[in-house]
């Protein structure tokens, strides 16, 4: 949720620019303050009459014979005014909450304007393999090494659901391993979060606006499954006030994550990119505000830290505003190279949504005045079930076999991923 204050303070333009580059309507900015104005003009009027209210119903009690009926007459018409005036208060604040939660977060200085194609090429880490011999992609090489079950997992348990086995439930396990103890040797403290959730921590991070379709939703207990560990790490402080002197509080959350794909039929259909249900060990950090750019930053260095560990091929790419989800101020994505594409995939991204979840979440910390103030929230990804395609298609062998990363190796307890089916 935005600040309000601030777009009293600052005028609407800020908020105007930000909406014209995620290609949303800017008109809001001045709906917003026309609605901040009668709610408060609104509630001036309640605040008064029920001043006026609770004056004549002292004077009732003072008063002699003749003026008590003038008195009570009085009252009877304040306590109608103060109630409508009441009802029209709630009715605009209400009104007010609506839009407000409706409008995405304010898009950080320098994002690009655009939408999904409108990114920008940070820079490219990693020449990729001149291989001589055809690639095979991840599936066939997941086969090939008893790796990837998707025949079964579809008989189990439907589309875009599939079984890691052996060496590729291994590979997995040793991944996610490798991505926590990179993390909580950098002073990340541990979690394994909840997968379900209420719906105000869902709502409270932004995911029940637009990309509402891709959640899962249990109607009879009414929670929600996490299509990342961002949703519960958020709600782990709502309604708290942290000491400032404790900030930055950074989290690393290892997960199940589930993720319905609306919208997405024919895409990716094959192999491990785009399914149902995958793992994954997320960053999340709860800080001062202004250090937030900052934090941001440390999350991508810490994102390709691991990537370049993994021997990979990858670019960092500024994601435009338009692509954006509703929480991210700005957001960075890391695409690893697969060779069978000819082309990068993204594998992270880490995303600074500054205080707007901890507005809606109520986490907030206690300002050197004394006063409490919002907190800034951050996340980003440090590992997932999609980087094994990676690291599957950038380390094969003409024969089907897979190179283990040398920093891999330990997590993993083997050199190569040597073909078990013909």
């Amino acid at each position: 949720m935005i600040d309000l204050r601030a777009l009293r303070e600052h005028g609407p333009e800020p908020l105007r620019a930000s909406q014209r580059a995620r290609g949303e309507d800017e008109g809001v900015a001045d709906q917003l303050l026309d609605l901040d104005a009668r709610r408060r003009s609104a509630l001036t009027r309640f605040e008064t009459l029920r001043a006026e209210q609770k004056s004549v119903g002292k004077a009732v009690s003072k008063a002699s014979p003749e003026e008590r009926d003038d008195l009570l007459t009085q009252a009877k018409t304040l306590a109608a005014d103060v109630k409508e005036a009441e009802a029209e208060a709630e009715r605009l604040a209400g009104e007010l909450d609506e839009v407000l939660t409706g409008i995405p977060n304010i898009v950080e200085e320098g994002t690009p304007a655009g939408g999904v194609d409108d990114f920008r090429v940070f820079e490219k880490v990693g020449a990729p393999r001149e291989l001589d011999f055809t690639p095979r992609d991840h599936l066939e090489l997941g086969e090939i090494l008893g790796a990837i079950d998707t025949e079964r997992g579809t008989k189990v348990s439907g589309a875009r659901f599939y079984f890691l086995t052996g060496v590729g439930a291994m590979l997995e396990l040793g991944l996610l391993n490798m991505a926590m103890q990179q993390a909580i040797a950098s002073g990340f403290t541990p979690m394994i979060p909840p997968v379900l959730v209420k719906p105000e921590t869902m709502e409270g991070t932004g995911y029940l606006g637009a990309h509402s379709d891709e959640v899962y939703h249990l109607p009879a207990d009414d929670l929600y499954l996490v299509g990342t560990s961002e949703v519960p790490l958020a709600g782990y402080h709502a309604d708290e006030i942290l000491s400032a002197d404790a900030l930055p509080h950074r989290y690393i959350g290892w997960s199940s994550c589930f993720r319905r794909e609306a919208g997405s039929y024919g895409k990716d259909t094959r192999g491990i990119i785009r399914v149902h249900q995958f793992n994954k060990v997320e960053m999340f950090v709860f800080c001062h505000p202004d250090q937030a750019h900052d934090e941001h930053l440390r999350l991508l260095a810490w994102e390709r830290e691991m990537l370049e560990k993994l021997e990979l091929p990858y670019r960092v790419v500024d994601i435009a505003a338009g692509d954006l989800g509703s929480s991210a101020a700005r957001k960075y994505d890391c695409e690893a190279w697969l060779p069978t594409q000819g082309r990068y995939r993204e594998v992270t991204s880490t995303s600074n949504c500054t205080d707007f979840q901890s507005r809606r979440l109520n986490v907030r910390y206690r300002a050197e005045d004394g006063k409490p103030r919002f907190a800034a929230t951050l996340n980003g990804t440090l590992a997932t079930t999609r980087w094994i395609v990676a690291i599957l298609e950038n380390h094969q062998r003409a024969d089907g076999s897979v190179v283990v990363p040398e920093a891999l190796r330990p997590f993993v307890g083997r050199d190569i991923l040597e073909p078990v089916n013909g």
